[in-house]
């Protein structure tokens, strides 16, 4: 194990994450501007969308495409390149790299093959919409966008319901309204909501209240623009406690189930129960149990 320090000389090149403007081109940085300029190469999810941006900022900066269905072909050029020397910045077509966009496989490769990756701050639309939700910004648990259908959409709708955190969930316009029905047949009508679109834009807005409110507002009104979800927890004294250890070692399992990974299920139930994650841990893997 070793520190992989960003700034240093380094024979290799680096990989910069580049978060660009989820609306508002003012919201580009300084140091983003400069760093795409400086760049030897820029893998953009979609080239067309990201010259322009290049062009507003008059950036030369030559282009590669690097998206969810070319993954597997460019990684291994694209770490060829910066084992060559090249600094390459990765951008999305909005907001930060790898959030609900391509660019977790390139960071992981990159990690592996010792290339330094210096992620730049800038702008993205959950921690946006979550500042102004009126909804206790923390602690807070990110989702993005929702699975389609099916089981996986079930559980997961399931699963977030029980969090006692706030919940932010990324929807398009068109999945808006039954989204809100399934959280409410979830969640419950009382559940306090917020919805944030067209966010940095000319039309941003947010829809504040009740899971049934906003129901009834979209039955006269159609939903218009990328949409944020800010989603209140679930109030404390309705998270369920457990009391035995069997009940723990039950609760653990059916958020396994649910979809999550063992140590957050384990995370979680210890949360709900004001006991020691450790505790838990060592019941549920029956550490400790006299034989």
């Amino acid at each position: 194990m070793k520190e992989q320090r960003s700034f240093v000389d380094n024979s290799k090149g680096c990989l910069f994450l580049v978060p660009t403007p989820i609306g508002n081109l003012e919201d580009m940085t300084f140091r983003a501007v400069n760093t795409l300029k400086e760049a030897d190469l820029v893998a953009a999810e979609d080239t067309r969308n990201t010259k322009n941006l290049l062009n507003h900022f008059e950036i030369p900066t030559n282009l590669i495409s690097f998206h969810e269905h070319n993954t597997e072909q460019r990684i291994p050029e694209l770490i060829e390149k910066m084992n060559a020397g090249l600094k390459i910045a990765q951008v999305s077509d909005a907001g930060a790299p790898s959030i609900s966009d391509p660019g977790k496989e390139l960071v992981k490769a990159a990690i592996k093959a010792d290339i330094p990756v210096v992620p730049l701050p800038g702008a993205t639309a959950s921690v946006t919409a979550l500042i102004a939700s009126g909804i206790a910004p923390q602690p807070f648990y990110f989702f993005g966008f929702l699975p389609r259908k099916g089981k996986e959409r079930t559980e997961a709708l399931h699963n977030l319901s029980q969090r006692a955190e706030t919940t932010i969930v990324y929807e398009s316009p068109y999945r808006v309204k039954k989204t809100i029905q399934d959280l409410i047949d979830n969640f419950g009508e009382d559940r306090q909501i917020t919805l944030a679109r067209e966010l940095t834009k000319i039309h941003e807005a947010f829809l504040r209240g009740s899971l049934e409110q906003v129901a009834q507002f979209y039955e006269e009104n159609d939903p218009k623009g990328e949409y944020v979800l800010i989603i209140a927890g679930k109030p404390e004294e309705e998270v369920t406690q457990v009391e035995s250890d069997a009940d723990l070692v039950t609760a653990v399992d059916n958020l396994i189930k649910a979809g999550q990974k063992p140590n957050k299920a384990i995370k979680e139930i210890a949360t709900q129960n004001g006991l020691k994650k450790q505790d838990v841990y060592n019941l549920y893997h029956g550490i400790g149990e006299e034989e």
